[in-house]
């Protein structure tokens, strides 16, 4: 877990599905952006279908943000939740 001015932010790993398109994968990026509690978000240089998402757990939980990726129609599963 990291603090950010006095907000613990907590990172998960999400794996999702591989074979969505470009324009797809940034239309999830803008939506995963403006929930409630999501801090910064990005996709593994090497592995485009491995997408880390840094979030305040007071906020939301990691098994909201897996439900929130699905809810838009992409298949995904939780791989690793980070916390120091």
């Amino acid at each position: 877990m990291r603090t950010n001015m006095n907000t613990k932010i907590t990172d998960v790993m999400l794996q999702i599905d591989g074979n969505i398109d470009t324009n797809h994968r940034h239309q999830l990026e803008t939506y995963m952006k403006q929930q409630v509690g999501v801090t910064s978000l990005g996709y593994h240089d090497n592995k485009q279908q491995l997408m880390m998402v840094g979030y305040n757990p007071e906020c939301i939980t990691a098994a909201d943000l897996l439900t929130r990726v699905k809810f838009s129609g992409v298949q995904a599963e939780l791989i690793n939740l980070y916390q120091a």
